[in-house]
């Protein structure tokens, strides 16, 4: 079993790091923040309900950086100084890079919702691969567009599959064409008002919360670890074929022990892929 590093004990740190210890996938989680004693208090809380959960992670808090030495996968969060701020800009950039040094092999996965600029930057500048690293935020989107399209269709979540696409917040695009809901077309499902009612929520869903952007992390996460044939949505880096280089967008995504295996391109209407290839774009 496996080691995971998370860099931020603040609210989506928290989070993430108590769904992961539960899902027993990993010998070890460090939560790694400037606030050491923040960092091991909260290690010790999720410690302490082991034993009433029934998982085996051992759980440790520290400031050393150099924790990431070794781990499976590195997961970049929030600092317990704010809890709601992400690592972003010139100083996640320098994070992240200094990762990137200590740990050359791991995933780096963005839980954050404000963190596309980082993995923009990160693959350009800091000359990351965009398989290695990537965001988790777009599969929290998906989770909260399955809700209410669940709702609108009198359906069961598990019952509904559906992709997100483009760029948050305004230009998200979901398929309704090849969205299924119980075996059929959504389009044959739900009325154009409807469609349409749906489309107009779907912006106001951004940013996700700091629960819903552990528990998508902590998806993604076990997906790789256990190697499942799952497709999901994540912030991936884009190439010269696929948009403006140097952009990021939301993609339909296949994961490893590494990263992404592979990018999975979008069965879409030809009025989808005019709207995709437009935001891609921009």
């Amino acid at each position: 079993m496996a080691t995971a590093a998370i860099l931020g004990a603040g609210d989506i740190g928290g989070a993430l790091a108590r769904q992961l210890a539960a899902l027993d996938l990993l010998s070890r989680i460090v939560i790694v923040d400037d606030l050491a004693n923040v960092a091991a208090g909260k290690a010790l809380d999720i410690a302490q309900s082991a034993p009433v959960d029934g998982y085996h992670t051992v759980m440790s808090g520290t400031a050393d950086v150099a924790a990431v030495v070794g781990a499976a996968v590195v997961i970049v969060a929030d600092t317990a100084a704010n809890p709601v701020t992400e690592w972003k800009d010139e100083s996640g950039l320098a994070l992240i890079k200094r990762v990137a040094g200590l740990n050359q092999r791991a995933p780096i996965v963005c839980a954050g919702a404000a963190q596309a600029s980082l993995i923009e930057r990160g693959v350009n500048e800091a000359g990351i691969s965009r398989m290695r690293l990537f965001g988790a935020a777009p599969e929290a989107l998906r989770s909260a567009v399955l809700a209410i399209v669940a709702l609108e269709a009198n359906a069961a979540p598990s019952d509904i599959s559906l992709s997100v696409l483009g760029r948050a917040p305004q230009h998200i695009i979901v398929p309704w064409d090849e969205t299924a809901i119980a075996g059929k077309r959504a389009t044959e499902v739900l009325s154009a008002a409807q469609l349409a009612r749906l489309d107009a929520r779907i912006a106001r869903l951004w940013p996700p919360g700091p629960y819903a952007l552990g528990s998508a992390a902590a998806r993604l996460i076990r997906t790789a670890l256990t190697r499942a044939p799952r497709v999901h949505a994540a912030t991936v880096a884009v190439n010269r074929d696929e948009g403006s280089p140097g952009r990021s967008a939301m993609m339909p995504v296949t994961l490893s022990p590494g990263g992404i295996a592979a990018l999975v391109p979008p069965a879409l209407s030809a009025r989808d892929r005019v709207r995709l290839e437009t935001t891609m774009r921009m």
